[in-house]
């Protein structure tokens, strides 16, 4: 058996190192192909993009007890069997076929912003080349060797196509023949077919030769490929607004372009400086060559008068033939289109852009009218108003529920725990309690904003929240609203106790909290809470116990009265599961008596409407009577 070559290594920093010992190479190895050699050189650039490319991500242990553990899609593909069917199955990462390229690779994507340059390229110069010749002969040889350069991408990208795979029932398909007939059954391989035919050798035409470059007009059927980059640049980028609107510009100077050569192609075919609509003369009345033979002042005037075409500024000469007025005719349907295609696409840019600050001025309005309209006191205008702003200013979303509502549960539970994760790390009952039970509890947290001074509750109201304080410190002071007990900071919680009914007061709150500054707090009500507990009643059980604890420290439960309200929480989860569906049960029978009484009371409603009614047309009769 043959040994296998070996392998080049990468370092720490993703640079190549040579192999500890020189490479055998064989006379069989000697007459490997270009194609393999060409293969071969992209494995070794995605090896080491992909090292380099991939961050040390040092995660917290506790988000990563939380995480989504989601697997690298690279793990689920299809792959090939000894005799090179397709596997049905999904095999294991060792037999993934050699040379199959992930299309959601980072290299891959660059790559496609080498082809697109290159079509960019080709669209700009084949006609700049075919109007200006002398652009095209001064350099003859330097354009040459970029045109085919552009060539030899187009061709790479072919191979590459060839061997990118494709998702197919969510798994991504990695065998040869499958990635080649999804390539060759789809448009794109018979555009890139065209787009590579040698269209170059019409330069050995007679009456052809090497000026005429538009034969290379072919290389533009790649256009596709571009469309492809702008649509994942636009998906990746942070700056979608300045993308499009730089892409937006691009395209309407490309079109200037093009029409400024086809002004000058046609000034040449009329002749120039023949009247007053055309190119001026290059020479002079004494047969002297002026300015205008310069073919810098040849290509930026047709542009200027491009540009003024196309943006409907006109102020240009009148043509005088039939085809100067058919192409003027042209420009201007043209230049319309381009001018509403602008003020559409920047107009929905715009919008798009301010989309949040206007919904936000349209909210702060609409409480700025209301309050006017109900008279409500100035102070409280002002304390209304600097709530929003601190929402501003601090960059507050006032529809998070609304964004996020298409994701699924798991992804929103994820993104709550990336956002809030500093905060959540920090409350002690979310550092013991189960993944399952943090996923539904991040998903009932609702953030709310308080102002300096206000009450977030007080003693003896009836509890239906407990709070986490994200941001800002809270004082929880006496009865007389000067004493302060004790200091709340990010990451406490409080409510608990009220909501749970422990102690001796019930539901009713057992102390006065009250906001320093502004502060941003999660808000769980008790039925969120309830819900999520009724599932894990360890983790009931363990809430309730620290209650409890935080009554006796404060002198409000007696240490009597802790066995007989601690027996039940330090039961066995069985008897604690039973006791979660007893109430449960007990639960829907109050719902049922409840609509009962709802429906006996919508009855008895319209009877008394009935008989006020007739009353109230008695009473009207007597009085017409009378």
């Amino acid at each position: 058996m043959a040994e296998e070559p070996p392998q080049i290594a990468t370092g720490d920093q993703g640079e190549l190192t040579p192999p500890p010992y020189p490479l055998l190479v064989d006379e069989t190895q000697n007459a490997e192909t270009a194609f393999a050699k060409v293969v071969r050189t992209l494995q070794y650039i995605k090896r080491w993009t992909g090292k380099t490319e991939r961050p040390s991500d040092q995660r917290d242990a506790f988000f990563e007890r939380f995480r989504m553990k989601v697997p690298n899609i690279d793990d689920a593909y299809q792959g090939e069997d000894a005799s090179g069917e397709v596997a049905g199955a999904v095999v294991s990462q060792t037999k993934r076929h050699r040379w199959a390229f992930n299309p959601s690779d980072i290299w891959l994507y660059r790559w496609l912003a080498v082809v697109s340059a290159a079509v960019v390229y080709n669209t700009f110069v084949a006609i700049l080349r075919t109007t200006f010749t002398e652009i095209n002969e001064s350099v003859f040889g330097l354009w040459l060797a970029l045109d085919y350069t552009a060539d030899t991408i187009y061709l790479i990208d072919i191979l590459i196509q060839f061997r990118t795979s494709y998702l197919e029932n969510g798994l991504l398909v990695t065998a040869s023949k499958q990635m080649a007939y999804h390539y060759m059954k789809g448009v794109a391989f018979k555009l890139d077919v065209i787009s590579l035919i040698p269209s170059d050798f019409l330069y050995l035409v007679p009456h052809v030769g090497v000026n005429a470059v538009v034969v290379r007009l072919n290389r533009l059927l790649r256009l596709h490929r571009v469309a492809q980059f702008y649509t994942r640049t636009e998906s990746k980028t942070n700056y979608p607004n300045i993308f499009r609107i730089t892409v937006l510009v691009a395209c309407i100077m490309m079109s200037i372009h093009w029409n400024a050569c086809f002004y000058f192609l046609i000034s040449r075919e009329v002749g120039l400086g023949k009247d007053s609509w055309v190119y001026p003369s290059p020479l002079d009345s004494n047969g002297n060559a002026t300015s205008y033979a310069l073919v810098s002042w040849k290509y930026l005037y047709s542009l200027y008068w491009s540009t003024l075409i196309l943006t409907t500024v006109g102020n240009v000469p009148s043509p005088q033939t039939n085809w100067e007025f058919i192409f003027v005719t042209i420009d201007y349907l043209l230049g319309v289109l381009i001018f509403a295609t602008i003020v559409g696409m920047v107009g929905e840019i715009i919008t798009t852009m301010n989309s949040r600050q206007t919904d936000f001025q349209t909210r702060l309005d609409s409480i700025k009218q209301y309050m006017g309209y109900r008279n409500v006191g100035n102070d409280l205008q002002l304390r209304i108003i600097k709530w929003f702003d601190y929402l501003w200013v601090n960059h507050h979303s006032l529809d998070e529920e609304q964004i996020l509502k298409t994701l699924p549960d798991k992804l929103k539970a994820e993104i709550a725990i990336h956002v809030h994760f500093e905060t959540l790390k920090k409350v002690q009952i979310f550092d013991e309690c189960e993944a399952g039970l943090l996923e539904e509890l991040v998903l009932k947290l609702k953030p709310q904003v308080f102002s300096p001074g206000d009450y977030i509750c007080r003693k003896g109201d009836i509890g239906k929240e407990m709070y986490i304080i994200k941001h800002g410190s809270l004082e929880v002071v006496g009865d007389d609203g000067h004493t302060v007990l004790v200091t709340l900071t990010d990451g406490s919680y409080f409510g608990e106790i009220s909501i749970l009914n422990l102690g001796g007061s019930g539901n009713r709150r057992t102390a006065n909290v009250r906001s320093v500054g502004y502060s941003d707090l999660f808000c769980l009500s008790k039925a969120d809470l309830l819900e999520a507990l009724m599932e894990y009643p360890e983790a009931k059980a363990l809430l309730e116990e620290r209650g409890r604890r935080t009554l006796i420290r404060d002198g409000t439960l007696e240490e009597s009265m802790v066995q007989s309200i601690a027996a039940p929480a330090v039961s066995s989860p069985s008897a604690a599961r039973n006791t979660s569906n007893a109430l449960t049960r007990r639960i829907d029978r109050l719902e049922q008596e409840l609509e009962h009484l709802q429906s006996r009371f919508t009855r008895l409603l319209g009877e008394y409407n009935s008989v006020q009614m007739k009353l109230k047309q008695r009473i009207y009769a007597l009085e017409r009577e009378s």
